[in-house]
């Protein structure tokens, strides 16, 4: 095991990946000589020289159209976007051509390739740089959509990710950049699809993915310590394929469900998780599902942003409400 940082991790997935096959290339703006916005390919360059580090001019679109002519040529092109916020001026290249060639030539035509951006909040960044637009990507279908929580999971599933031989898109939480875990040493790849139980429990199971799931982590240590309510936290990790059902197993086990997310209430995937696990466990189910989300505005910047989104102590009351009825 070795302790690294969220960034260090993904730097070491793109280390290796680019070592190992001489088709991953990375291609972004101020991803060469800068070393990313977010310092994730710091020291790659060089390394790895102009041929395989690429830096673009300022056009999403064409950044992520040349990723996938490069990709259905027979390269493995990692496509980094600076945000999340940016997919609008991609959407065609996103929408219509990364996620749909493969299905339209019946699979004759393969897009193996990765869109990295980094989402969320935490850096008072303004309405146009934090929002949390996993909704909309999980919405198309063809896309793999993977969000980690942890360094750990960070690597793994990068390295998944570059292997693939569908397209994916890989979400960073720009709040997670700087925060520390164990990453195993050696060949160490995630599969997607398969959630991960943080934290076992037996009253209310908080469903959550990338930071919210720090969040719901803190908000079931207090819950236990303070409340004597015991919460199963499930770390979904990649957004599809969805593993519904680790977390239908847990809902069924605790008879209560929060699901928690930092995008915006209306039609997030905040709601398309409550809507499943009704389906999938009403008999069980001892309360309705609830939400703890993002509130339905712009993401302010400077001090509202923190009034904008769930922290610990929201999730921890409304947990408590589920197990405990009205005491808060």
């Amino acid at each position: 095991m070795a302790l690294m940082t969220y960034r260090e991790a993904l730097r070491s997935a793109l280390q290796e990946e680019m070592r190992r096959d001489e088709r991953v290339f990375v291609v972004g703006e101020e991803v060469g000589r800068y070393g990313g916005a977010y310092a994730v390919t710091k020291g790659l360059f060089e390394e790895f020289g102009a041929r395989r580090m690429i830096d673009t001019p300022i056009s999403e679109a064409a950044t992520v159209g040349l990723g996938v002519g490069a990709a259905v040529t027979g390269l493995r092109p990692v496509v980094e976007l600076m945000y999340v916020d940016f997919i609008g001026l991609a959407m065609d290249q996103i929408a219509n051509q990364m996620a749909k060639l493969r299905y339209m030539t019946g699979g004759q035509i393969r897009v193996p390739m990765v869109l990295r951006m980094q989402g969320g909040t935490g850096r008072s960044a303004g309405a146009q740089h934090s929002q949390s637009l996993e909704a909309l990507l999980a919405h198309i279908p063809g896309l793999r959509l993977v969000m980690p929580a942890t360094p750990a999971d960070a690597k793994g599933l990068l390295k998944s990710a570059i292997r693939s031989d569908d397209p994916v898109v890989f979400i960073e939480h720009k709040a997670l950049y700087g925060t520390k875990g164990e990453v195993p040493d050696g060949e160490y790849l995630v599969p997607f699809g398969h959630a991960r139980v943080a934290r076992e429990g037996s009253e209310v199971t908080i469903v959550a993915y990338s930071r919210m799931v720090h969040y719901a982590l803190e908000a079931a240590e207090k819950l236990e310590k303070e409340e004597g309510v015991s919460a199963e936290v499930v770390d979904l990790r990649t957004l599809n394929p969805l593993d519904m059902a680790t977390v239908l197993d847990s809902v069924r086990k605790t008879g209560r469900a929060l699901v928690v997310s930092e995008a915006h209430r209306t039609c997030g995937f905040a709601a398309e998780l409550a809507s499943r696990i009704m389906e999938g466990c009403f008999g069980s189910l001892k309360k309705p599902v609830a939400r703890v989300t993002a509130k339905d505005v712009p993401v302010p910047a400077t001090l509202l942003e923190k009034l904008s989104i769930p922290d610990s102590e929201e999730i921890r009351r409304e947990a408590n409400s589920i197990v405990r009825g009205d005491q808060r």
